[in-house]
């Protein structure tokens, strides 16, 4: 072989090592991203040619895969009671990804999961179809529906728990919208309605229940009243309760929305009534860092974990006094989800015992056996058994013979709180209502975001105490 030909085969050599090199590169270390990437039309096809599982509500599919009689894509996604359900399936599409339990579930849902591997092994040698597994969620129809219809054409979300294992019951989010629209394998349909559900300003495809926050205002007294218990209070210990508290360094005066009875009121009566006055004097008496303290051991500045992927609610971190003192009523910095109200709740009901939140029972495979299985999680402990039990009877006080009177469901004991938190000048008050029921042993949130009444007509024990009895009774 003369030299010319010689150098000619040691490039082409080279050139082909690269190649093979540049190919396992990609293959073996890039290979998951190239698949995830948004833009590898092949790996979504490759999804979309798949029997995807299906998501059950007791034993009702809530979203499914069917196969298609002709057109590009082998299967289709669809979606039964759509809206009510968005905020747990979330929607699974072609062009614009995934959310909910679509996108947290996807590997499970699309048979693709390492746990799975088995199945795909057997697949390969008897000729089956491959399919993904399908969910069984902890959601209860009833509790759902009741939570819509309670809400009505109301701006705003629920959520119930169950107390002692942190299942969730209920998660509805109003307005809502059709992940079928979305889902849809006419890719031009799907891309139209996109465009309006992103042009709508009432903002359809939040998820308010869990993936939004909002100042929680006096609900957030809940957590200000356990810090006080915590530090060595009483229900009956005293503090003072002017009509109006000049807050520290500023000209500002703090009023109140009641007769608070008198210059003085003990903790209890100031949770019942709803006393802004008393519990601005209670920040102000433990300060930032033993209210901080108490909001992270609910689940405040940190992750709740699990399936549902939730923002992430706060505590200011560096407050003056007078921002304390607002921050104690759940004002100023404070923004909570929900979710992680209902959360407090429950564990409150639940002796003080914070349980990991989660929306998925099983995981079962094709055959229908159980590919896996929630156990119940406690994340920490946020109060004694004794405090926790002192503020059950605050808060159902709160029901029986306070500001929460609405929220009360015959034969059952009940106990909240109300809220009206201010937002901003130019936005209507948030109402909510916060609290558990006995038997059956739930924690409710309800928030309402836009009310559609006059200002003056808004309050939480009003219009979020009845939606709240709903679905304590929708689980009887």
């Amino acid at each position: 072989m003369n030299r010319p030909i010689r150098r000619v085969a040691v490039v082409a050599a080279l050139m082909f090592l690269a190649l093979l090199v540049n190919a396992s590169f990609l293959t073996v270390v890039r290979g998951d991203d190239l698949n995830a990437n948004a833009r590898n039309r092949r790996a979504r096809d490759a999804e979309f040619a798949m029997n995807r599982g299906a998501i059950l509500v007791g034993n009702t599919p809530v979203a499914r895969t069917t196969a298609t009689s002709s057109g590009r894509f082998e299967y289709a996604r669809s979606y039964s009671n759509g809206p009510l359900y968005a905020p747990v399936t979330g929607y699974y599409s072609y062009d614009f990804a995934r959310t909910g339990l679509e996108s947290s579930y996807n590997t499970q849902l699309s048979g693709t999961d390492d746990s799975q591997f088995f199945n795909r092994l057997m697949n390969t040698f008897t000729g089956a179809k491959p399919a993904g597994a399908s969910l069984q969620t902890t959601i209860n129809a009833k509790a759902q529906q009741a939570a819509r219809d309670g809400l009505g054409d109301r701006t705003g979300a629920v959520v119930a728990l169950d107390v002692k294992t942190g299942a969730v019951l209920a998660m509805v989010s109003t307005p809502s919208y059709d992940p079928n629209d979305l889902s849809s394998t006419d890719l031009s349909k799907a891309q139209t309605a996109w465009k309006k559900l992103v042009a709508d300003g009432t903002y359809p495809m939040s998820n308010r229940a869990s993936r939004e926050v909002y100042p929680p205002g006096s609900t957030f007294k809940i957590v200000t009243a356990a810090a006080a218990l915590e530090d060595g209070m009483k229900a009956d210990s005293t503090i003072a309760s002017p009509a109006s508290l000049r807050l520290p360094l500023t000209t500002t005066d703090l009023t109140n929305e009641v007769d608070c009875g008198g210059a003085t009121s003990t903790i209890d009566h100031a949770l019942q009534v709803s006393c802004n006055t008393a519990f601005a004097n209670i920040g102000l008496k433990l300060g930032a860092d033993k209210l901080r303290a108490q909001a992270d051991k609910f689940g405040f500045d940190a992750s709740l974990e699990g399936d549902l992927n939730p923002a992430v609610s706060r505590f200011p971190s560096n407050p003056n006094q007078p921002q304390v003192a607002m921050s104690a009523i759940g004002q100023f910095d404070v923004a909570a989800s929900p979710l992680q109200m209902a959360v407090v709740a429950a564990a409150v009901a639940h002796d003080g015992q914070v349980m990991q939140p989660y929306l998925v029972q099983e995981v079962r495979n094709p055959d229908l056996s159980v590919l896996s299985s929630h156990e119940p999680k406690k994340l920490q402990s946020a109060m004694t058994p004794a405090n926790a039990q002192a503020l059950q009877k605050m808060m159902v006080n709160v029901v029986t013979n306070g500001t929460g009177r609405r929220a009360q469901v015959d034969g059952v004991t009940v106990g909240g709180k109300t809220g009206t938190a201010q937002s901003d000048p130019q936005r209507p008050p948030y109402a909510w209502f916060v609290g558990f029921a006995k038997d059956p042993d739930v924690a409710v949130a309800v928030f309402i975001q836009d009310a559609k009444v006059e200002r003056s007509e808004i309050a939480g024990g009003a219009l979020a105490g009845p939606v709240f009895a709903s679905v304590v009774e929708a689980l009887r």
